[in-house]
C-alpha cells in the first residue's frame, strides 16, 4: 500500500492506494505547534482496518512554516573578507516599485553573526591564500558566536571550492554537531547574492528539519511503515537522510504535491495543458502544466528569502478559504492577507473565531452544506457566519458573502494570469482544474475571468495533494556553472562537462528504471537571467535552437543574429512509480441527487441539483447550476456550464 499525506496550514490529507485497486481518504485537522501529529493522526484512522504501509510520502510545511515564521535556527555566516554586507546590499532593487516606505525582510541571519575571512579566490584561482592562522580565527568567532549551524559562502567558490571545503573541514571537526554548509555543495551557480542567500537558508533551516524527520522517522518506525520518503519543491520524494541534507529544497513540498497530482488527473482524461490552482485554508497556490510536464522554475523565494534552487513553479496568494475578509481604510473589501487558519479557523467552524472568511461567504451563498462534517466531524454553523459576515455592515449577509467571493476569485485571476499571460502561455487553449477543499467552488468563475471554456474538477479534489505525493517519483537533480559562448562550445566540450553530472545523478539514484535528463540554462549575451530548455544531445547547435524557440514563446522575440551563452548545466535522475487509481472510493454508492437553494455570484436565487462528487457513473451529464459534494471538498458548475463524468471518475465542465 502506497500512502500520501500532505500537511495543510488548516487540513492534514491522506490517500492511500489500496491493493484491491480503490482509494480511503483521511482528513483531519492540522496542528500547527507540532505537524507531526496531525499527520500520524491521519496515519492511525487510516491503520483501523487498512493494512500494513509499505510507502509512505510526506509532504511537509515545516520548512515553509520555519521561513515564512523566522523560527530558524541562529546561523553564523562566514563569507570573504569585504562582502559582509552581501546579504543586506541585495540587488539593490525595491520590493515595490513605487511604494518607498516598504523594505525587503531583513536576512536571516544577524548582521552581528557575519564573518569575513581573510582570503579570496578570482575566476582563475587564489588571489588571496586562505592560511592556516586566518582557519583558526574564523573557528574562535563562530565558537564565541554561539552558532547553531554555520553557512560558508565565499566568491567563486561555485568554481574554485578548495578555500570552501577547507574551512568547511575545520569548522566540522571543531564543532561537532553543529551543521556546516557550504555554498559549493548548495548551489554551485555563479550569483554572489542567491547564492549565499540559498546558503544560509540552508543552514538556517537545517537543525529543525534534521529533527522533525529524526522525529517523524522514529514515529514512524512504531508502526511498522515499510519506507518513508519525503516531497521536495521540484515535484520529487528523496529519503529522510537525504532531506535533512537538503533542507532549503521542501520550501515548496506541499504544493508540489499539488501540482503532479494535477498532472496525473490530466493523464488520466487525456489532458495534457493545464492551469491549475490549488486552494487551501490559508492560501492559493497557482502552477502551470504543459505537455504533460509540470512547468519548473529556476528561482524564487520564500516568505522574501530568494533561494535558487530547482522548484515546480508556484505562485502564491493569500486567498483561501480562512482568509479573512475586512474593510480597508478607505472602506474598499479586502481579503487576506490574514487568515483564520486551523485555529480558529473560519467563524462557521464554531471554534471561537469571529471574522468572516472566505468559507463563511461560500456557506451564507448555500454553496456549503451546514449537514455535512468536515474533517474530525467538524460542522459548519450558517448563524455563526452570518453573524461574522455582519461585521462588515450592511444588513444582508448574502451581499457581502457574493462580495467576498468576487474579491477572492480576482486575487487567484491575478495569479493564474502570472503563471501563463505572463509567461506568453494562453490560458485559453488549457482546462483549469481547481482543487483542494475549496478550489473547485471557483472553477467557473475563473474560467470566466480568464476566458476559459473548460475547467476539470477531479473525484477527489480535497486530498488532490496527496494524491500526488503518492504519485511523485523519485528525483535527484544536480547543477553546475558552466559560462561559454555556445558558439565556443563544441560537441565534446558538452560531453566532458554532463559527465561528472551524469554520473553523481546517477550514484544518487542507484537501481533499474531510473532516467537521466539533462538540461541547460542558456540566455543571451547580455541579459540577466536564463531559460532552462532541454539539452537531448552533445549538439551545439540544438542547443542553441532550442533556447530560440524557448525564448520566443516566452518573451515574443529570438534574435537570431545575438550570440547565445550556456551559463549552467543540469541533469535530473527520476524513477517513476505507478500512479494511484483515480476512480471510486471503497464502499461508495449509486448517486441520489437531491435539490437545494443556493446563490449565483451575480446575486441570483437559483435551486441546484446535489450530486455526490467521487461516485458518478460515468457519462453522467450534468447541468448548471449544480453542486458536487464530496467528502473532502466541494465543487459548483455554474448556470450556462455542463459537466460530464469520465470514466476516471473526474467531472469535465464546459460551457454549454
Amino acid at each position: 500500500m502506497r500512502v500520501g499525506v500532505d500537511v495543510g496550514g488548516t487540513f492534514t490529507d491522506l490517500i492511500a492506494a489500496l491493493p484491491d485497486g480503490t482509494i480511503r481518504i483521511h482528513k483531519v485537522a492540522s496542528t500547527p505547534l507540532d505537524p507531526s501529529l496531525g499527520l500520524f493522526r491521519a496515519i492511525d484512522a487510516l491503520g483501523k482496518g487498512g493494512g500494513a504501509i509499505d510507502v509512505l510520502i510526506h509532504g511537509t510545511t515545516i520548512a515553509t512554516n520555519a521561513l515564512l515564521e523566522r523560527r530558524g535556527a541562529r546561523v553564523v555566516l562566514v563569507t570573504t573578507g569585504g562582502f559582509e554586507d552581501l546579504l543586506w546590499l541585495r540587488r539593490q532593487d525595491r520590493p515595490a516599485l513605487y511604494d518607498l516606505a516598504r523594505d525587503h525582510p531583513p536576512p536571516l541571519v544577524s548582521r552581528d553573526d557575519v564573518i569575513g575571512a581573510a582570503e579570496r579566490m578570482g575566476p582563475d584561482g587564489a588571489l588571496v591564500a586562505l592560511t592556516d592562522r586566518e582557519v583558526t580565527r574564523v573557528i574562535d568567532a563562530v565558537r564565541r558566536l554561539g552558532a547553531e549551524a554555520v553557512a560558508v559562502a565565499l566568491l567563486f567558490a561555485f568554481r574554485h571550492p578548495a578555500h570552501e571545503q577547507r574551512l568547511a573541514v575545520a569548522l566540522r571537526a571543531a564543532l561537532p554537531g553543529i551543521p556546516v554548509v557550504t555554498s559549493h555543495e548548495t548551489l554551485p551557480v555563479f550569483r554572489e547574492f542567491e547564492r549565499t542567500s540559498t546558503t544560509t537558508a540552508e543552514a538556517y533551516l537545517r537543525p529543525g528539519v534534521s529533527t522533525y524527520l529524526a522525529r517523524t522517522v522514529g514515529l514512524g518506525g512504531a508502526r511498522a511503515i515499510g519506507t518513508l520518503r519525503i516531497m521536495t519543491s521540484s515535484g520529487g520524494t528523496l529519503p529522510p537522510e537525504a532531506a535533512a541534507a537538503h533542507a532549503a529544497g521542501l520550501a515548496l513540498s506541499g504544493p508540489a504535491g499539488g501540482v503532479v497530482g494535477a498532472r496525473v488527473v490530466g493523464e488520466a482524461v487525456g489532458i495534457q495543458d493545464l492551469l491549475t490552482l490549488d486552494m487551501g485554508g490559508t492560501s492559493a497556490d497557482a502552477s502551470l502544466v504543459t505537455g504533460g510536464v509540470a512547468r519548473s522554475e529556476g528561482a524564487g523565494s520564500v516568505g522574501g528569502i530568494p533561494l535558487a534552487l530547482p522548484a515546480i513553479l508556484i505562485e502564491t496568494v493569500s486567498a483561501g478559504g480562512g482568509s479573512i475578509a475586512a474593510l480597508d481604510e478607505g472602506g474598499a473589501l479586502r481579503v487576506g492577507p490574514r487568515s483564520a487558519g486551523a485555529e480558529p479557523g473560519p467563524a462557521c467552524y464554531g471554534r471561537g473565531g469571529t471574522e468572516p472568511t472566505v468559507t463563511d461567504a461560500c456557506l451564507v451563498l448555500g454553496w456549503l452544506d451546514p449537514a455535512q462534517p468536515l474533517a474530525d466531524a467538524v460542522r459548519l454553523d450558517r448563524g455563526l457566519a452570518e453573524r461574522a459576515l455582519g461585521s462588515l455592515g450592511g444588513s444582508d449577509p448574502r451581499r457581502q458573502a457574493a462580495g467576498i467571493v468576487a474579491v477572492a476569485t480576482a486575487v487567484m485571476a491575478r495569479a493564474l494570469k502570472r503563471v501563463s499571460v505572463a509567461r506568453g502561455i494562453d490560458p485559453r487553449g488549457m482546462a483549469l482544474l481547481p482543487f483542494g477543499g475549496a478550489g473547485p467552488l471557483f472553477g467557473c468563475a475563473l474560467a470566466d475571468a480568464l476566458g476559459m471554456s473548460r475547467v476539470l474538477i477531479p473525484p477527489h479534489p480535497g486530498v488532490l495533494s496527496a494524491l500526488g505525493l503518492a504519485a511523485a517519483p523519485e528525483r535527484v537533480e544536480l547543477l553546475a556553472s558552466f559560462h561559454r559562448p555556445l558558439s565556443e562550445v563544441d560537441c565534446a566540450d558538452l560531453a566532458t562537462a554532463f559527465r561528472p553530472l551524469l554520473a553523481a545523478a546517477a550514484a544518487a539514484l542507484p537501481g533499474d528504471g531510473a532516467v537521466l535528463t539533462r538540461f541547460a540554462d542558456c540566455r543571451f549575451a547580455g541579459q540577466g537571467y536564463e531559460v532552462t530548455v532541454l539539452a537531448p544531445s552533445d549538439e551545439p547547435a540544438a542547443v542553441t535552437a532550442a533556447f530560440r524557440e524557448a525564448h520566443q514563446t516566452r518573451f515574443g522575440h529570438a534574435e537570431q543574429d545575438q550570440p547565445v551563452e550556456l551559463v549552467n548545466l543540469r541533469v535530473a535522475a527520476e524513477r517513476p512509480v505507478a500512479a494511484p487509481p483515480l476512480g471510486r472510493r471503497a464502499g461508495v454508492g449509486k448517486p441520489t441527487p437531491i435539490r437545494r437553494e443556493i446563490m449565483t455570484r451575480d446575486g441570483t436565487t437559483v435551486h441546484a441539483e446535489v450530486w455526490p462528487l467521487g461516485e458518478l457513473p460515468e457519462g453522467l451529464t450534468l447541468k448548471g447550476p449544480a453542486v458536487l459534494a464530496g467528502p473532502d471538498a466541494t465543487g459548483l458548475i455554474e448556470p450556462g456550464w455542463r459537466g460530464t463524468v469520465h470514466a476516471a471518475g473526474a467531472v469535465i465542465v464546459e460551457r454549454r
